[in-house]
């Protein structure tokens, strides 16, 4: 116990001091002491501090981890820790992203918002409580999020209508002519979709999604897998600016299929004239 000092706090000199058994402060001051249980965030470990401490006033006399603590309260910690530390910290994959930008996708174009929940990285981190709570129990560390079901919890969001209708609406792929299934990028606005030219041959109508009210961004690709055209408008690039393209791609790729009528020709995935005939 310091009789005499100088300063405050953490710069305090002490002068004199006696030291005090624990059995003293307990036989002088057990009226007065406290228990205390802490359930926080500790930034520093990354993790729920969870204590049970012993104390006179602001001094801590003794402290040992807390068993059995309250799950609301370590749930409502670690939310803290998520917020502090932010969204990115849960375990993202490309697949989950895409379907956040699908559904981003559907509230833009829907008139006010369509019913679609809004889940945008800076909503879902004000939103925490109403739609991760319930799944991150047991959790009490930010690396302990590895296994959690990021996908199920975000999916509960939607309805079983909405669900449904997400698949239908904005669809992960769309076939094109050729037969293949081309990813659709809804990161972008208007979405796009990127394919060989030669897959499009014959195709009159711009793909469509949002059932039908929204024309994709197509990006028409060179054999190397370069734009050569980005359009919504098809059928205007096959009566226009695609002889131009036709004659420098006839010049870069001669051994490739550049027809004089795109709309009667057959797609293909395999676009050179020796793989056409074959």
């Amino acid at each position: 116990m310091a009789a005499e000092l100088d300063g405050e706090r953490r710069e305090a000199r002490v002068f004199l001091a006696a030291a005090c058994e624990p059995g003293a402060v307990l036989e002088d001051f057990g009226h007065v002491l406290e228990v205390r249980e802490t359930i926080a965030w500790d930034k520093r470990t990354a993790a729920v501090k969870m204590e049970r401490s012993l104390c006179l006033g602001a001094l801590s006399l003794k402290t040992e981890p807390l068993e059995h603590a309250d799950p609301a309260r370590v749930a409502a910690a670690l939310i803290d820790g998520i917020r502090l530390s932010g969204i990115g910290c849960l375990p993202w994959t490309p697949g989950i992203r895409r379907w956040q930008e699908r559904v981003c996708f559907l509230r833009r174009v829907s008139g006010d918002g369509g019913g679609w929940p809004d889940v945008s990285d800076p909503e879902l981190a004000d939103s925490l409580e109403s739609w991760l709570v319930a799944h991150i129990g047991g959790i009490t560390r930010i690396i302990g999020l590895k296994k959690l079901d990021l996908g199920a919890a975000l999916g509960g969001l939607l309805s079983w209508q909405q669900r449904r209708r997400l698949d239908e609406w904005a669809p992960t792929h769309i076939e094109v002519p050729s037969g293949s299934r081309i990813r659709v990028d809804y990161s972008g606005d208007p979405p796009i979709l990127a394919v060989r030219l030669q897959e499009m041959f014959g195709c009159m109508q711009t793909p469509r999604v949002a059932g039908g009210g929204q024309p994709l961004l197509l990006q028409l690709l060179s054999p190397a897998g370069r734009p050569v055209q980005v359009t919504q408008d098809l059928a205007g690039f096959w009566a226009g600016s695609y002889h131009e393209v036709k004659k420098e791609m006839r010049g870069r790729y001669p051994k490739h299929h550049w027809p004089d009528d795109p709309l009667s020709a057959v797609p293909t995935r395999r676009t050179t004239k020796k793989a056409i005939k074959g």
